[in-house]
């Protein structure tokens, strides 16, 4: 049951928080259906106000739900707003100085009494992505938060890797500039090594290739690296193998594909 709103005596709206495929960007889409749940599709075919990421993308995104459940208003009727491009850039939680993001605004319809669904380009909203200060915006103002079921790329990749599933980390993205990778790269496997703790990250799909030479150049012939490229996708694949298996066979995800890193033990 919705909360009230004591201010105007009306039940409060619900954000939902929906996952989307994670074929984004690929050159292949797959149904839907395969990856997300008939309540999943049903519960965004229903909502009319969005927070997104890309307002491009989540047109698209309602396109392919309104072909399998149509949609409770048109594409042009839907009420979509963007997250500000600050929030991608520095992230919902502030750093380096600047304040956190304060999302309250853009729940201006959950107060007003009508559900909300926040998504992001693939996946899961706020998990390796942006709008956890929408979610925590609504635990603010007492919006109730129902986070739906779909497919979340970093646990499908830790699951497929044979690495450590009860203690892992997600670390985001390793820096570009060479030296301070190769650093960052070694803190991490030492973090690994001694703690026995998985260390999951990812890079922009035209950089894979870039990453995956420098794992293979800096970390420790026994580590282990797996890498899982197109998941849920029918090209989806995962290979976990020690840094010297490896070398003996170099390979690994495309340019055009997204990829999950991960190194452990």
């Amino acid at each position: 049951m919705n909360a009230i709103n004591a201010s105007t005596n009306k039940k409060l709206g619900t954000l939902y928080l929906v996952p989307a495929p994670l074929d984004f960007g690929c050159d292949v889409h797959m149904p839907l259906q395969e990856s997300l749940p008939e309540g999943t599709l049903t519960t965004a075919a229903r909502l009319t106000h969005w927070v997104c990421e890309n307002a491009k993308s989540a047109r698209a995104y309602l396109k392919r739900v309104d072909a399998l459940y149509p949609l409770a208003a048109p594409l042009q009727e839907q009420t979509i707003t963007e997250l500000p491009r600050e929030v991608h850039k520095k992230g919902d939680h502030g750093g380096k100085g600047s304040a956190a993001f304060d999302a309250r605004p853009l729940l201006a319809a959950a107060l007003a009494g009508h559900d909300i669904g926040l998504v992001s380009e693939a996946g899961m909203p706020a998990v390796a992505d942006p709008g956890s200060s929408v979610v925590r915006a609504a635990h603010a103002l007492g919006i109730a938060v129902v986070p739906l079921v779909g497919p979340v790329s970093l646990l499908l990749a830790l699951a497929a890797s044979g690495l450590n599933g009860q203690n892992f980390a997600f670390v985001g993205y390793v820096p570009q500039d060479s030296d301070e990778r190769t650093q960052r790269i070694r803190a991490l496997e030492a973090l690994a090594l001694k703690t026995g703790q998985t260390q999951l990250f990812i890079e922009t799909p035209y950089r894979n290739a870039g990453l995956l030479q420098a794992l293979l150049h800096t970390l420790n012939p026994n580590t282990r690296l797996s890498v899982s490229s197109g998941l849920t996708l029918t090209s989806s694949t995962t290979r976990s193998q020690s840094v010297q298996q490896w070398r003996q066979k170099p390979g690994g995800p495309d340019k055009n594909t997204p990829a999950v890193f991960a190194i452990g033990t």
